[in-house]
């Protein structure tokens, strides 16, 4: 049976390219949690406060839903965001996103998503490359998300992004 995951996004070039490309990579010493996700798993697309390098402005948004649609494995050639180094990694098939800079904010849903057993501590939880949820909390997150999605097509190329180069 498919489990369900937030995959956490820290940075905007990762966020890119994950919308873009439509796949996700896992920097080196992840490996558990990169391979806890399985062709066919559903995959909701978590942004960070700080993704966008503003973390007062912005608040940490759940912004798509996707399906796994490879097997993870080991890349042919690692994916590089800054100085970090991705070397594993899957395809996705995004099936709906929020508008650029949309989307749910989970910390409206904490006291009611049983991932997360205190509160006060949720953050933690969110310092790492995935989140596996339990199906009540999927559902939730699925029904509250759902109303926000557009199709793909529509909204994809508000995530592209161009680092400006010196």
């Amino acid at each position: 049976m498919p489990s369900t995951h937030l995959l956490i996004i820290g940075d905007r070039t990762a966020l890119s390219w994950v919308v873009t490309e439509q796949r996700m990579a896992f920097p080196a010493g992840r490996t558990k949690a990169a391979r806890a996700l399985e062709e066919g798993d559903e995959i909701f697309l978590y942004t960070t406060r700080g993704c966008f390098r503003n973390p007062t402005r912005d608040l940490g948004r759940v912004i798509g839903r996707a399906t796994v649609a490879s097997p993870v494995r080991l890349l042919e050639e690692p994916v590089v965001f800054g100085e970090r180094s991705f070397t594993e990694g899957c395809r996705l098939r995004l099936s709906g996103l929020a508008r650029f800079r949309e989307g749910l904010v989970l910390r409206d849903l904490v006291p009611r998503l049983s991932v997360f057993p205190d509160p006060a501590t949720w953050s933690i939880r969110m310092r790492r490359a995935s989140l596996t949820l339990p199906s009540d909390d999927a559902d939730l997150v699925r029904r509250e998300l759902e109303p926000l999605l557009r199709p793909y097509d529509e909204v994809a190329g508000a995530y592209r992004w161009e680092p400006v180069s010196a």
